[in-house]
């Protein structure tokens, strides 16, 4: 009997597995036919800039649209209703602050890291290393949720409940994840980003198109069989059904908000993929097409979200291997069966094994780069060694992302995210946008502006129910939290900028104006970006 349940649930295993090694062959074969030019840093860690921002653009859009987009935010929507798509709306807006702030001025400025912008006017040593550091804590967190989504989806799909098993298949995902970056680099990762942005999409356009059709083209009719099927009712289409309980709640989400719109243009792995295009035209491009892949997805993704709650019902959706992470495989078994249910779990697989390739070529680059290249061996690293000690930093960081993947396995990975989102907002935002803006702003504002929002955001999500206290918290029966918001947005990002602007103030070493000045003729012609 059990058998049949699960089978009537998940599909069919073979179907499923057969889909999803598929893609990872095919996969693997791109990885390895982008890999013969992978000689210099400049191939392993920007891809030569040989993209075109449209070529970019998609690739930016893939390594965002995570298992936290697919996943979380669909069942998100499907249990909490209104409060679920607002997680989204927050992401797409974000993109204007990339657009306008930081994207082109950027791709002028650096060359393959966040560091090489925020030391590029300050002393070198202590600002790089302050760099990695953060890029380090900031890709880790990220990588929880990836590999977290992972878990519930295996979860699903081989009806695999035990702790043990789920923990194995994790391991596997980490490790294909890890091949992908030590063969193919950012060339070979960005066509795995490409491959699956537009797999992604056409199987979200697919599943809303039908959706309208199975409803007559009505977005009402979706929407009223939601209320019927949910025990928010029509709460589940109005604000409140998540985050509006009190005034905290109410708060929270304005931490939450805070880290949506100002996290995705801090984060690392997002910021390095500028430097792939050859020119700040090219990074514009690739902002503009980003943004309407977004938006096109997060539209259907409303409509598979509610329609989950429709065909599938929230409880259910609840009650399944994986929880809310459930609602998009368990929608797609609905309206398609074992094949429908095998495609889109594959596609949610090269999701999650795509954007944790991406977190971890910016993380190991990050401390080859910056930590090795130039804090170690001071700006003068041969360059092959420093793509082995890169290659080296991503099988640590492929570990920690295993271990942290089965110690995190069941939460929702949107909600994870935000808390990556968060760090980068606190640590990397202000000091990026000082460095670029603030001509006064010198090393020790810099150091005080990264730490300050590293450790802040860090402390106050360790002491948040978010890890301990709450029936969701990542530690359960335990409860040593003291900070009432389960995001530290609101605090952390504007500390940092406090800090960043005390460090500045308070600080006797003068700024450098000839440097100050080459970065920003630099920033706004571009002309020395080559170099």
């Amino acid at each position: 009997m059990t058998v049949q349940i699960a089978a009537r649930t998940t599909g069919s295993p073979i179907i499923n597995l057969s889909v999803f090694f598929a893609f990872v062959v095919i996969t693997l074969f791109v990885v390895y036919k982008a890999t013969n030019r992978n000689s210099t840093t400049s191939d392993y860690y920007a891809a030569g800039s040989a993209f075109s921002g449209v070529q970019n653009g998609i690739a930016l859009s893939g390594d965002f649209l995570s298992a936290a987009s697919f996943l979380g935010i669909s069942g998100a929507i499907a249990v909490h209703g209104y409060d679920g798509f607002l997680y989204s709306v927050g992401w797409l807006v974000a993109w204007l602050v990339a657009l306008l702030l930081v994207g082109e001025r950027l791709r002028n400025t650096g060359r393959f890291t966040v560091g090489d912008v925020m030391a590029f006017r300050m002393k070198q040593r202590p600002v790089r290393a302050a760099a990695a550091n953060a890029t380090l804590v900031i890709t880790f967190f990220y990588m929880l949720a990836q590999m977290a989504g992972a878990g519930g989806l295996i979860a699903l799909l081989l009806n695999v409940q035990s702790k043990g098993g789920q923990a194995l298949i994790i391991t596997g995902v980490g490790l294909v994840m890890v091949f992908y970056v030590l063969v193919g680099g950012m060339k070979g990762t960005t066509w795995v980003q490409i491959i699956k942005a537009g797999l992604l999409l056409i199987c979200v356009t697919f599943m809303s198109v039908f959706l309208l059709g199975k409803f007559g083209f009505s977005l009402s009719a979706i929407l009223d069989q939601a209320s019927q099927n949910s025990p928010l009712g029509g709460e589940l289409l109005n604000p409140g059904g998540w985050y509006g309980k009190n005034a905290m709640d109410q708060l929270d989400f304005v931490s939450l908000s805070l880290a949506l719109v100002l996290g995705i243009s801090s984060l690392p792995h997002v910021l390095m993929r500028f430097y792939t295009v050859p020119d700040a035209k090219e990074a514009r491009r690739s902002v503009v097409w980003c943004s309407w892949s977004m938006f096109i997805f997060y539209l259907s993704i409303l409509l598979v979200g509610y329609g989950a709650t429709a065909l599938v019902g929230s409880d259910k959706i609840v009650n399944a291997p994986g929880g809310e992470n459930s609602a998009a495989p368990l929608l797609a078994f609905e309206i398609g069966g074992a094949m429908l249910l095998g495609i889109v779990s594959a596609v949610a697989f090269a999701t999650i094994l795509a954007v944790v390739a991406g977190l971890t070529l910016a993380a190991s680059a990050s401390f080859a780069h910056d930590v090795y290249a130039n804090v170690i061996r001071n700006g003068k690293a041969d360059p092959r060694s420093e793509i082995r000690v890169a290659r080296l930093t991503a099988l640590v960081i492929g570990f920690l992302a295993i271990l942290g993947g089965i110690l995190t396995n069941g939460q929702n990975v949107a909600f994870l995210v935000s808390l990556a989102l968060a760090l980068a907002a606190s640590a990397n935002l202000p000091t990026i946008l000082y460095t670029l803006f603030w001509k006064r702003f010198n090393t020790t504002g810099t150091l005080w502006s990264i730490y300050g929002g590293l450790v802040s955001g860090l402390v106050l999500i360790i002491f948040s129910p978010a890890i301990s206290g709450s029936s969701t918290s990542i530690i359960k029966g335990v409860d040593f939290h003291w900070f009432p918001l389960t995001n530290p947005g609101l605090v952390s990002i504007p500390l940092s900028f406090l800090c960043g602007f005390l460090g500045t103030v308070f600080s006797k070493e003068p700024s450098d104006p000839k440097k100050q000045a080459e970065m920003e003729v630099r920033s706004l012609t571009g002309i020395g970006s080559k170099a």
